[in-house]
């Protein structure tokens, strides 16, 4: 936080942490006795425009979740992601049928589904 653009840097974190507020994500608890939190770590990012300059700052708060063990701290895994192929068949599809195809810009994402399990970060 040395760095000029230090206050950049800070209102990215800002809106990450006000974003997790508006959206429940989670709530400021003690930590129960013989209960061990999950690491996190902030995630920033230099978004560029198509001109190469700098667009934004981007800030994300990241679970470390590397330092759980399946079967102990979870049961499941889910990666939300889409193949190249399937971007490249819905253009297709477009294509074909003159459709047009939309792109926006999603600030925060979160996940619809709900934990059974209750989950601590430190």
């Amino acid at each position: 936080m040395a760095l000029p653009n230090a206050s950049l840097w800070k209102k990215a974190m800002d809106d990450e942490i006000k974003s997790i507020h508006d959206n429940n994500t989670w709530i400021l608890v003690d930590l129960p006795p013989n209960t061990k939190p999950i690491g996190c770590k902030w995630v920033l990012r230099k978004k560029l425009n198509t001109y190469g300059s700098i667009d934004k700052y981007k800030a994300r708060l990241a679970a470390k979740g590397f330092s759980q063990k399946k079967g102990l701290d979870y049961f499941e895994t889910f990666s939300p992601v889409t193949r190249f192929a399937s971007i490249r068949i819905m253009f297709a599809i477009a294509s074909i049928y003159n459709l047009e195809v939309h792109q926006m810009d999603v600030k925060t994402t979160f996940l619809n589904g709900e934990l059974d399990e209750e989950i601590y970060i430190h």
